[in-house]
């Protein structure tokens, strides 16, 4: 299993991009790839996916369009570098063979989904981009925080892709399932109504249940414990 690539970067590793012939325009502050990526960031929290168009990227930098194609080959290479951007991990290493290493790994996951629930476009927009260096600095700290913890070379693909699997379906689910308390008390009314074709949903109160932070955690739970040695979760 792979992420898709298709973004900038491969684009621009099969043709070499010639910048516009003449001299760069100037704005009133100059321009360069971070501030490029920063107010690409601003743009999508600000108006999502389809909101990301080059001239209004340029018109929020106080730029001519062509400037930006100094510094960046395409908008798909925009959406990589502000992907790879917020994705960035700024938590305290692992402690190593004598630290917490489940601790560890929760504290990653639960920072990666943090920084996807700020961005919420990220988590749509992870599994069909190219994987930048921030992402790939996190999968191989949880890689091998997990082969420390036990976890077997053969096995470590697949907790590896649970976990991405878990962490970007937890996100997606939480920022886009936007229900008022109204919405879901008429919704589990309903349920209970169909209660002798639903009875086990309806006597959880599923509907009903509104704790995303517990069930992500509990969730996690889970999954670890079916992924290391019984030995390394005592």
């Amino acid at each position: 299993m792979a992420a898709k690539r298709s973004g900038g970067q491969s684009k621009r590793s099969e043709r070499n991009v010639s910048p516009p012939s003449g001299p760069e325009p100037r704005s009133e502050q100059p321009l360069s790839l971070e501030r490029i990526v920063a107010t690409a960031v601003e743009l999508l929290d600000a108006e999502g996916l389809d909101g990301l168009k080059m001239r209004r990227l340029a018109d929020r930098l106080g730029a001519g369009a062509m400037s930006l194609y100094w510094h960046v080959g395409n908008k798909e290479e925009v959406f990589d570098l502000a992907l790879d951007a917020v994705l960035a991990y700024r938590g305290p290493a692992p402690l190593g063979e004598a630290g917490d290493w489940r601790g560890d790994v929760v504290h990653m996951l639960k920072d990666w989904r943090a920084g996807m629930l700020r961005h919420p476009w990220s988590a749509a927009l992870l599994p069909r981009r190219a994987l930048g260096p921030n992402i790939l600095f996190r999968l191989e700290l949880l890689s091998s925080t997990l082969s420390r913890a036990g976890v077997a070379d053969a096995d470590l693909n697949v907790a590896i892709w649970s976990l991405w699997n878990y962490v970007i379906g937890a996100t997606t689910t939480r920022a886009s399932f936007e229900l008022s308390d109204a919405d879901r008390a008429a919704a589990q009314q309903r349920l209970s109504g169909l209660s002798q074709h639903y009875p086990t949903i309806e006597r959880s109160r599923l509907l009903l249940d509104n704790d995303w932070e517990g069930a992500f955690n509990k969730g996690l739970d889970f999954l670890l414990d079916g992924l290391v040695p019984k030995q390394y979760n005592s």
